[in-house]
């Protein structure tokens, strides 16, 4: 799940964040935030779990203290892909970006269209309405759960139903 990233882009970033906001860079933030950021989308149970593996005296709280800083701070952005849990979308170096959501296994696919973004100005303008932000997020089926789908497993030699 987590991709590397280099480790001084994160460093800095978050160095610079907590200098803006008079914070100190305390193990545990420098730890959560790099395993944050070294990722696209992150649950704090998922984060918390990859934290205990480094430094099992870090608490779930801090681990969801430090994720609503990054929130703060525009590095990370709260969201709520159906099914009622929260998850955390890193956008500390993405632009703008939009999502598919499989409705079976929960995968997130991250796509930005240029023509949607140009449709959804054109229709604003058409209503004298001028967006200053917004989400799209499209639920379905991805290509593996859709090809699973309808498909029943193969019945055991020897046993009838």
């Amino acid at each position: 799940m987590l991709k590397p990233l280099p480790k001084a882009r994160s460093s800095d970033l978050l160095r610079a964040r907590l200098r803006e906001h008079g914070l100190k860079l305390t193990h545990q933030r420098e730890l959560i935030a790099e395993l944050f950021l070294s990722q696209d989308h992150i649950t704090v149970e998922e984060l918390y779990h990859e934290v205990a593996k480094n430094d099992p005296s870090i608490g779930i709280i801090t681990v969801y203290r430090t994720l609503k800083l990054l929130c703060q701070w525009d590095l990370a952005q709260e969201r709520h892909f159906g099914k009622g849990k929260t998850i955390y979308d890193n956008v500390a170096w993405k632009s703008h970006h939009d999502h598919l959501i499989c409705t079976k296994c929960g995968r997130i696919i991250e796509f930005s269209n240029f023509q949607i973004e140009k449709f959804q100005e054109q229709v604003a303008g058409e209503h004298e309405f001028r967006i200053t932000f917004h989400k799209l997020e499209l639920y379905g089926m991805c290509k593996t759960c859709d090809t699973h789908v309808g498909k029943r497993p193969p019945r055991a030699h020897g046993h009838t139903a």
